[in-house]
């Protein structure tokens, strides 16, 4: 190996020797830190939605190509509705870690505090409008008219309200009793979606209720479908009022199709807000994610709100995740802004930790040039001792002894290897076993010289006199 290059490599070895603890200490606290805050998010979630042809799947499905951008997959489960995804919520054995959940579903005459305090909510995300439609021959011949103006016109009436797990039975059976009327005088169907439309168009049942956002299929199919009317909720305010999860809304005339203007008149509904809702243990970046998902998907405009109305922390009687709180108050995080999010998250959530090592390992790294020091200059100095002895040995031992060690002891140090900013006391200690081998052999050294060249002088000076 050339010199140079060892004498690098002996620098370099001695740097690692010296800061290596340091090292070793920085990489064991930063494991330690990395699994107690686990940085890294799993690499797939569970999304329970709602029935197939629903608005809560055909977000689900955004939701999911938008995560998968990120390297998340998301399974997405389909469900009976919003009452049996806050059920599969509260079951830990179920698997779920995200639910589509409808408003009023959630409140203290379906669930406790003690229900909801493992679950946190990521924001409201849009208006779920209550859409009653109705055949306009079932109106004629039961209500005497081609258009109903109370739910207490619906005496009678065979109504599809979803299934049992559905949140629009749930709030359509809250509806019929704020109006008082009898369960018993209507015939409540339960049918699933699909089949539940057919029958409605069939003639089969009078009234069809969904509970859904403008998205859903069935919806926009039965604003068109002809000889089907939808119920104008005259009392909205009213509703608004005694059930305090409602809003008043108005579909806008012409908004389904201006060129044909349909509706040819506002039409005024009352409708809960979809809730996006998770576990409390599912992981941070994950809800991180969820929640710009939601503003992409959830923030423009829409048939009842203005572009940036949605998602937002009203309307949730879930506590608001810390995670979406902080979405909602600063926007998306800055280093995601520009980094791919799997680097941005380890930075953001690691960077607490590294400042916080970064600030007391500064004052430990001071003790590092000192110690290098003294470990390479402790390779030389470390022959002085063996060397003292045998100048103190001088004239006590034998000169042939002395010289034998004198060699032993010089081609130790013939080994000795030390950077090249070192190397003057390597020479220097080569120097000193020189002149302790000089003295052994009785040879004059450079302490002897000035004392020999003093007395000369003083003998020249006393010829003189």
């Amino acid at each position: 190996m050339p010199q140079k290059m060892r004498h690098r490599l002996v620098s370099v070895r001695d740097l690692l020797a010296t800061a290596g603890p340091l090292l070793v200490l920085l990489l064991l606290l930063l494991a330690l830190a990395y699994w107690v805050l686990d940085p890294t998010p799993p690499r797939s979630m569970v999304l329970a939605t709602g029935s197939q042809r629903g608005a809560y799947a055909e977000f689900g499905a955004r939701y999911a190509q938008l995560l998968a951008k990120d390297g998340i997959r998301v399974e997405l489960r389909n469900t009976q509705g919003a009452v049996e995804n806050l059920q599969l919520l509260r079951d830990p054995k179920s698997g779920v870690d995200v639910a589509f959940v409808q408003g009023g579903v959630d409140g203290p005459a379906q669930s406790s505090e003690d229900d909801n305090q493992d679950l946190r909510s990521l924001g409201s995300l849009f208006y779920e409008p209550v859409w009653l439609f109705y055949r306009e021959d079932s109106a004629a011949r039961l209500a005497k008219s081609h258009a109903l103006t109370s739910l207490s016109q619906l005496a009678g009436w065979r109504i599809n309200g979803g299934t049992d797990g559905s949140g629009a039975r749930l709030l359509l059976q809250q509806l019929l009793e704020v109006n008082a009327i009898d369960l018993k005088s209507l015939t409540l169907l339960k049918d699933d979606t699909t089949p539940a439309v057919v029958s409605f168009l069939e003639g089969r049942c009078d009234a069809i209720v969904f509970v859904s956002a403008p998205e859903s299929l069935m919806v926009q199919m039965l604003l068109r479908t002809p000889g089907v009317r939808l119920f104008d909720f005259t009392q909205s305010e009213a509703y608004a009022r005694r059930l305090a999860f409602l809003s008043a809304v108005v579909l806008p005339r012409g908004i389904v199709d201006l060129a044909r203007d349909q509706p040819p008149h506002e039409v005024r509904m009352i409708a809960p807000t979809a809730i996006l809702v998770a576990r409390e243990g599912t992981h941070p970046a994950l809800q991180q994610l969820l929640v710009q998902a939601a503003a992409q998907v959830h923030g423009g405009a829409g048939w009842f709100q203005r572009k940036g109305d949605f998602p937002n922390t009203h309307n949730t009687a879930i506590p608001i995740s810390s995670e979406a709180a902080r979405f909602y108050r600063d926007g998306q995080p800055f280093l995601q802004r520009y980094l791919p999010f799997w680097l941005a998250n380890l930075i953001e959530r690691m960077a607490v930790v590294l400042i916080s090592l970064i600030a007391v390992l500064i004052p430990l790294s001071r003790v590092v040039p000192p110690l290098y020091t003294f470990r390479i200059r402790s390779r030389v100095f470390r022959w002085y001792g063996q060397l003292r002895a045998l100048d103190e040995a001088i004239g006590q031992r034998p000169a042939a002894d002395l010289q034998r060690e004198l060699d032993a002891l010089e081609a130790k140090v013939e080994h000795v290897h030390v950077p090249l900013s070192y190397a003057d006391e390597l020479y220097a200690l080569r120097s000193h076993i020189a002149m302790v081998r000089g003295r052994v052999l009785g040879e004059p050294t450079a302490s002897d010289a000035p004392q020999a060249g003093a007395s000369t002088a003083a003998e020249n000076n006393k010829g003189r006199g």
